[in-house]
């Protein structure tokens, strides 16, 4: 019989779902081993080990045993680190912080692990939990987990000529190509949308910029508006779906708030 290796490392809860009466299955992004997904048998019924440990975007330190890469894991425990309480008790914090987490579950492969990716979602959920959210918070932590995570969209230069970005300029965007393309270089098709210089810019201004500077950045409405279609609609190209949290997100912001 194969022996059960053991690892312990500080985690994210992506989410988790019931498995028959008594057990929870739990998907995690590590520090250590990247995305693992486990089961935690009698986590329904539990009155001490797990109470209150799997919440959604909670840190928690977690130990676990699998025999191999493409095996369930088996939670043995799990302790909560941060819970990060002021984004639970605000509806849009913590519908924010539930897309961030969904946008690193579908970006990351099982198995693999990504320290920068790990580090962004912890940077970013800090930075909501002290700071109200906003446009350029969510725009700068998708073009970052896009960079990431090797997806990135070329936006400094045309991807045809190659021409650096002209301040003033108009750009077309096109998904299917990964990235922008000049007026001297648009093709005959539509593009994806239009995108002005200055929307770009801003976003390579947040790709790039020191986390703590974020919140001092404003997004006019127009740049903030060409910004969310782009990376809404580059997202979902790659993904090949759409985001459920990010419509809820945003028809909740449209409604309620």
């Amino acid at each position: 019989m194969t022996a059960r290796a053991s690892h312990k490392t500080e985690a994210f809860v992506l989410k988790s779902f019931s498995y028959g009466e008594s057990d929870l299955i739990v998907t995690f992004f590590s520090r250590d081993y990247g995305k693992v997904k486990g089961i935690a048998k009698g986590a329904k019924r539990s009155q001490k080990r797990f109470v209150n440990v799997f919440e959604p975007f909670s840190l928690t330190s977690v130990n676990f045993t699998i025999k191999n890469r493409d095996a369930l894991a088996f939670i043995d425990a799990c302790d909560v680190i941060d819970p990060y309480a002021p984004l639970r008790q605000n509806l849009e914090k913590s519908l924010v912080a539930s897309y961030f987490t969904d946008l690193v579950d579908h970006f990351s492969p099982e198995g693999k692990v990504n320290e920068r990716l790990f580090a962004l979602l912890a940077d970013f959920l800090s930075l909501i939990a002290r700071e109200n959210t906003s446009d350029a918070i969510l725009r700068f932590f998708e073009i970052r987990l896009l960079k990431y995570a090797g997806f990135e969209p070329t936006l400094g230069a045309c991807i045809r000529c190659k021409s650096p970005l002209a301040n003033g300029a108009s750009y077309s965007f096109f998904a299917r190509e990964g990235g922008i393309i000049c007026p001297f270089c648009m093709p005959s098709e539509a593009p994806d949308l239009k995108i002005s210089a200055g929307t770009i810019r801003t976003l390579i201004l947040g790709r790039d910029m020191d986390i703590e500077k974020i919140r001092t950045v404003i997004f006019p409405s127009p740049l903030a508006a060409e910004a969310r279609h782009m990376m809404r609609h580059f997202i979902t190209h790659v993904l090949g779906k759409e985001i459920k949290s990010l419509n809820v997100l945003e028809q909740v912001r449209r409604y309620c708030l």
